[in-house]
């Protein structure tokens, strides 16, 4: 009986040794660039002929590049990884002091700034958040990002429903879940906001596909258990976006 106990005790660590290691522990940084008028263009050539290249060699790993659909503020929306915070911070300093990069920046900028303002989100995957897939589709993907606001002292009940019903019934339902991330900063929404990325095969395909999901009698029980106290969300945004064509994940 003894000997049984303490094969069961193996198997049981051997079992959650294997789960600590599929945990994605890298930091996603979410940036956003707001191109200055009539310069999208340039800022996209910028990053197919150098930037994305550059990265590379100073250990910025390029998840996906993106444009919204529609696009009225002239936006380049993209994701990076990097092994730890301490190397995030390495790498853009290396980058930056790159003599390659300066002239690329420098030559590219002859005719003014090509962006006018850049933001940036430190993030963390949640234990949920499946394995990033860089794959390339031909035709691309349509992508979607969605940006959870959750009420006050709710982000955990959230993620516990993307947990246990969320993410299967978005399966079932033909979304292609690409990453589920919180923000590390505070100020940045760390303890009440969760955002994730989604890919369909267009806008038609997510629309059939997020009215099938809402009237799945699954979930309709779900987000009623959830929410006998109240609702779980305060504001819920949605992005379409297409990849750029030097984008790694299409």
């Amino acid at each position: 009986m003894k000997l049984q106990t303490v094969l069961l005790n193996l198997a049981l660590l051997a079992c959650s040794i294997q789960a600590a290691d599929k945990q994605d522990n890298r930091i996603y940084e979410l940036r956003t660039y707001y191109a200055a008028s009539g310069k999208l263009d340039a800022l996209n050539a910028r990053f197919r002929d150098h930037t994305v290249k550059l990265f590379e060699k100073h250990g910025i790993v390029n998840i996906g590049y993106w444009i919204p659909t529609p696009n009225p503020d002239n936006k380049l929306v993209y994701i990076v990884a990097f092994p730890s915070q301490e190397a995030r911070e390495k790498s853009w300093k290396t980058f930056s002091a790159d003599p390659a990069w300066q002239e690329a920046r420098k030559n590219s900028e002859l005719n003014g700034r090509l962006v006018d303002k850049a933001e940036s989100i430190l993030m963390r995957p949640t234990q949920f958040s499946p394995s990033i897939q860089i794959s390339a589709n031909n035709p691309p993907c349509c992508f979607e990002m969605r940006d959870y606001t959750a009420t006050s002292g709710n982000l955990e009940k959230l993620q516990r429903r993307f947990k246990d019903h969320t993410v299967a019934l978005f399966k079932k339902h033909g979304m292609t879940q690409i990453g589920y991330w919180t923000p590390i900063d505070k100020k940045q929404g760390a303890d009440n906001r969760l955002i994730y990325i989604l890919s369909h095969a267009d806008q038609k395909a997510a629309e059939i596909s997020f009215k099938n999901f809402r009237a799945d009698p699954a979930w309709i029980e779900a987000k009623k258990a959830s929410e006998s106290g109240g609702s779980l969300t305060e504001k819920v945004t949605s992005t379409f976006m297409v990849p750029t064509d030097y984008s790694p994940m299409k």
